[in-house]
């Protein structure tokens, strides 16, 4: 069954400026500018002003949309919502290592944006990991054995944390066993530094 018009708003709130142009949005605010596009959605984007607050909203219509088009809604305000959080807060995405015998040792460039892992399961390899961009690597002042990755665009620090995770797999062993490795312990903003 198609419903005839589905519709979704958004706040947009102080301090950010959005542009939309052919189904490309353009998010800017106090930490940068980041832009998406939706051109594989069959949706209209539309920013619109409420008569009564006086305030802007982004607008989500699917004209004659199945299940799947009205769906498609809610995820594109999402990951509008999710360039909004990166433009204001950024995003902070903490790693942890984890070993049992052979500590890993990694090494950051002055860059801070790569990383060379060392000593993995006693292995003389060197593991590099380049970070996409706009994400910074660094290790925890406080904290022994943990990374910070920061960015504004979650996709893209969350993919870094991802490319480190799939660097340090164990092959050929036990994995219920051999635990070792590099995994996320916690995400959240820069910011606040709160989830």
């Amino acid at each position: 069954m198609k419903t005839i018009l589905a519709s979704e708003t958004m706040d947009i709130p102080d301090g950010v400026t959005i542009k939309v142009k052919a189904k490309v949005i353009e998010v800017e605010g106090p930490r940068g500018k980041l832009t998406r596009n939706f051109k594989h959605l069959n949706l209209d984007f539309d920013l619109v002003t409420d008569e009564s607050t006086g305030q802007k909203k982004l607008k989500v219509e699917a004209w004659f949309g199945t299940r799947k088009t009205s769906a498609a809604i809610r995820t594109a305000l999402s990951h509008v919502s999710n360039l909004i959080i990166g433009v204001t807060k950024g995003y902070r995405y903490k790693m942890r290592f984890v070993y049992a015998h052979f500590p890993i040792n990694a090494s950051i460039p002055s860059s801070s944006n790569a990383i060379e892992i060392r000593n993995f399961l006693g292995e003389k390899k060197v593991r590099k990991v380049q970070m996409l961009d706009g994400v910074t690597i660094s290790r925890s002042e406080k904290v022994k054995d943990e990374l910070v990755l920061d960015g504004n665009d979650i996709e893209l620090v969350s993919r870094s944390a991802a490319l480190i995770n799939q660097k340090c797999h164990v092959k050929n062993k036990d994995i219920r066993k051999f635990l070792d490795g590099i995994y996320v312990s916690e995400r959240s903003t820069i910011a606040t530094g709160d989830e």
